[in-house]
């Protein structure tokens, strides 16, 4: 069965070449224009994955996917944006995002990032991988962290540093291997997001003070516990 993607889209020449792309590659697509279109054609249709651009008329792509967060918990969501600035981007992890493409994309990235979270969202049917990581329940498959009883949902990328960091709980993780296993491969772009994202994870654990993610200065990151 194929899978079913919503793209959300108001460049309609943009949407007119994703669209077809993603049909040449085995996917039923469905497209929007705006937000609140996108938002209906969801509420009747469903969708196994939403792309939606950030910067929509009537109703934008953070308030489209809070929207969606409240329908479902499941659905993974890409954002497309022009915008670079970390907080823009942690604004848009913050509604429930899995993972962004910036402004222009290859085709070919859309397409494994797609491919990616795809993949995570059947195997997270079939088992869920779950860490004890001080006081919090970090269920990997799920993208999720648990404390207190407490969900913090967590954006694709967020989840796969932190795994690459808890499986060596106590050891230095090297920003190069980091990179490779996040974004499939090693530039300066990436190591700037990189520091973002592990400032967002420390965000996240912060109600352990016990938890730590110690920056080893030109080498990487180690996550420890006391």
């Amino acid at each position: 069965m194929k899978a079913k993607i919503l793209f959300v889209e108001d460049e309609r020449d943009l949407s007119l070449i994703v669209c077809d792309t993603l049909r040449q590659n085995g996917y039923d697509v469905v497209a929007a224009f705006d937000g609140l279109e996108g938002l209906a054609m969801f509420k009747t249709e469903g969708a196994d994955l939403i792309v939606a651009d950030v910067m929509m008329p009537r109703l934008d792509g953070f308030a489209l996917a809070k929207e969606v967060r409240g329908i479902s918990l499941d659905v993974p969501i890409i954002f497309l944006t022009a915008k670079s600035e970390i907080n823009d981007v942690e604004e848009g992890f913050g509604t429930g995002a899995n993972d962004y493409i910036k402004k222009p994309f290859e085709l070919r990235e859309l397409l494994v990032r797609i491919k990616a979270l795809l993949r995570n969202k059947v195997n997270s049917n079939v088992a869920h991988l779950v860490y004890e990581i001080g006081n919090y329940r970090f269920d990997v498959t799920g993208q999720r962290l648990i404390f207190n009883g407490k969900e913090i949902l967590m954006s694709n990328i967020e989840a796969r540093i932190l795994e690459n960091l808890v499986v060596d709980i106590g050891k230095t993780v090297d920003s190069s291997s980091l990179m490779i296993a996040v974004w499939g491969r090693d530039e300066m772009s990436n190591r700037n997001s990189l520091h973002g994202y592990i400032h967002k994870l420390r965000r996240l654990l912060r109600y352990d003070s016990n938890i730590d993610i110690i920056n080893q200065r030109g080498f990487g990151y180690m996550l420890c516990t006391r």
